[in-house]
């Protein structure tokens, strides 16, 4: 029986790879990762938790002048990036911190490198020019941003990977993208200052999440002044001075100082060797897997986003705790990817879970829709344009809560506790029967009395 150096490495370092690695050397095992860049990956280092902390910044912009109402008076403010950003790094850096900390009180081994795969059993690292061996392989590399080869001059544009680390605040910015990050971004520039511009080649913004969400993000949006362009496209981007010139495919230019592009992520399986191991791909690269995250070679595994099933980071961190249970604890365990909860951390939030009506519709034969929209509590003070958006999908015939949809503040801390409910397979009637709390925008959820569409 053939003897290795590790029971397991994982190439990646991100939420899954280090829940994974680090649930192998609790139980004994021989672990270790390989990470090129900072442990933590996209979430922690360059994905979620600096964005959300400049989504908080961003929307500061609105409070001082709301706060007026309220018998605030804000006589001078002003915003610094720099610190900003300085501040967001030291957060970072004690995370990422955290994540070592924890890897190596666990037992597990990292090493700071580029991992190859030589065969199914052998890692090389590029940096030190070292080989280790393995007898299972986890693939934990994530996704990573890019931008269209179509694009004549592509390489002047930023990702949301360069756009954490700017120099300074840009007075004008394009955001290209209509999916979660694009809408992020494009809140958090203009809550900032910048003059800003969301480009999407779709019909509306967010595809796959309901169609009246969409309407209502997209309207949330223009109320805070963004210009959003639908149906449009970046053909190129060219210097003019110090600024960016993009060219339209109809025709149209736009000088801008940044140009961000957010048109969603790829598995990230480039140059590791994984074609030289029979692991099989789809036509993304994402890594094929079955329910247990084996992949086509039985002892390469690969959890989060580089299998492009559920690209979230709690799915990823589920992914990984489910895999070490099969492999080192005898416990088999899968991962149900149904009703999981998702936001947008835009400016309002956006919070769903379940199916969207037009998917219900498509799977159910009867299904009953309630909605409602209102002005919030602060904002009638505030006198701000905006409104709080739900809507709850349900099967007629079996009474069963299918999905919620909520945009404004909040919502998404509402629509993790609605989640666990839609789990549960709640009723409508389970919904009916709850006491509200008032006065809370929640309250509303179980307050929806009048049916507004039913489908048969």
């Amino acid at each position: 029986m053939p003897t290795y150096d590790y029971d397991l490495v994982t190439i990646g370092a991100g939420s899954g790879g280090v829940r994974a690695t680090r649930l192998a050397a609790t139980y004994g095992k021989r672990a270790a990762v390989v990470e090129e860049y900072r442990v933590g990956g996209t979430c922690v280092i360059r994905g979620c938790v600096p964005k959300k902390l400049l989504v908080y910044a961003s929307r500061y912009s609105e409070d001082f002048v709301d706060a007026a109402a309220f018998g605030w008076h804000v006589p001078h403010h002003e915003f610094n990036w720099q610190t900003l950003i300085a501040n967001k790094d030291k957060e970072i850096a004690r995370l990422e911190a955290a994540y070592r900390r924890n890897l190596g009180a666990a037992g597990a081994e990292i090493f700071e490198d580029r991992a190859v795969l030589r065969d199914p059993h052998t890692v090389h690292l590029l940096k030190s020019d070292k080989t280790i061996t393995a007898e299972t392989v986890l693939i934990a590399t994530g996704g990573r941003p890019w931008i269209p080869d179509s694009v004549d001059g592509g390489d002047l544009a930023i990702t949301s990977n360069e756009a954490f680390h700017l120099e300074k605040l840009p007075h004008t910015v394009m955001v290209v993208g209509g999916g979660y990050i694009a809408i992020e971004f494009a809140g958090i520039f203009v809550g900032l200052g910048a003059r800003t511009t969301l480009v999407h080649h779709g019909d509306e913004i967010l595809r796959g999440f309901d169609r009246e969400v969409r309407t209502q993000m997209h309207h949330e949006l223009q109320k805070r002044g963004v210009d959003v362009l639908i149906k449009s496209a970046v053909a190129s981007i060219r210097r003019e001075g110090a600024r960016k010139r993009v060219r339209m495919v109809d025709g149209t230019e736009h000088l801008v100082d940044e140009i961000m592009f957010a048109v969603g992520r790829r598995p990230n399986t480039m140059g590791i060797g994984l074609e030289h191991c029979g692991v099989e791909m789809n036509e993304r690269r994402a890594v094929l897997v079955d329910k247990y995250s084996r992949s086509t070679q039985p002892n390469i595994y690969a959890v989060g986003d580089v299998t492009d099933r559920v690209n979230l980071t709690p799915v990823a961190i589920r992914e990984g705790a489910a895999f070490a249970e099969t492999l080192y604890n005898n416990a088999p365990t899968t991962v149900d990817h149904a009703d999981i909860p998702t936001a947008v951390f835009g400016t309002p939030e956006i919070g769903a879970v379940g199916l969207t009506e037009d998917v219900a519709c498509a799977k159910y034969k009867n299904i009953d829709i309630y909605r409602t929209a209102f002005r919030p509590m602060r904002a009638t003070m505030s006198g701000r344009d905006t409104q709080i958006f739900m809507k709850i999908v349900v099967d007629a015939d079996s009474d069963r809560v299918l999905g919620c949809h909520i945009v404004g503040e909040a919502a998404a801390e509402m629509i993790q506790c609605v989640a666990i409910a839609v789990k549960m397979k709640a009723t409508k009637a389970d919904f009916d029967a709850t006491v509200a709390l008032h006065p809370t925008a929640g309250e509303e959820l179980v307050l929806l009395r009048t049916k507004v569409k039913a489908t048969a």
